[in-house]
């Protein structure tokens, strides 16, 4: 594994030079606001995807550890949380890595078609699961795929987000109980400097 205060360094920087813009955005939560996050370039990154795997599979299971839980699989609504949950689970597969832990993905409406799935992948019901967002605004999203793991049986440990807007998101998915642990805030990527 990498140094990890310097990887976390890296991934700020590379968040701010390809992920975050500035001027009038309307979020899909409709609020309006003069900073938008779009993920998905630095998620779908090489380079982007490596880190994020380095530093998430490193937040798990420190987390984990300190809350005495056993995770067995990490991912979320897609398709923001799937390039998120695939990049720590590759992490957590390597050799000596201490995995690995397995990823799956939350449709936003199940199949109507097969076996008519709304979590998919490596997911069984009765399993302790972390669920990944690659940004948390007003924690829509994600309490969605809160919702999905449960209804399907699944227990979920705690939330591990991308980035953190510092919108409310974490409040709300706090107020059920959920814990959650961010690699980035907005306040941080509002102080690198590009």
């Amino acid at each position: 594994m990498s140094d990890l205060p310097a990887a976390h360094a890296a991934l700020l920087q590379l968040l701010r030079r390809k992920s975050v813009r500035f001027g009038e955005f309307t979020l899909a939560s409709g609020a309006k606001s003069d900073f938008y996050v779009d993920c998905r370039v630095t998620t779908m990154d090489a380079v982007g995807a490596r880190l994020i795997g380095e530093l998430g599979w490193d937040l798990i299971r420190r987390v984990a550890a300190d809350r005495g839980v056993a995770v067995e699989a990490v991912g979320g609504l897609t398709m923001g949380a799937d390039p998120v949950a695939l990049a720590v689970a590759i992490a957590s597969g390597r050799e000596g890595a201490g995995g690995p832990l397995h990823a799956f993905a939350v449709r936003k409406a199940a199949k109507s078609h097969g076996l008519g799935r709304l979590v998919e992948g490596n997911f069984a019901a009765g399993q302790t699961v972390v669920v990944v967002d690659d940004v948390i605004t007003t924690g829509g999203s994600t309490l969605q795929a809160i919702d999905a793991i449960e209804k399907e049986g699944g227990k979920v440990a705690f939330v591990m987000a991308l980035v953190d807007r510092e919108e409310g998101g974490r409040a709300a998915i706090e107020a059920r109980g959920v814990p959650v642990y961010a690699l980035a805030t907005k306040s941080q990527l509002r102080d690198v400097t590009a």
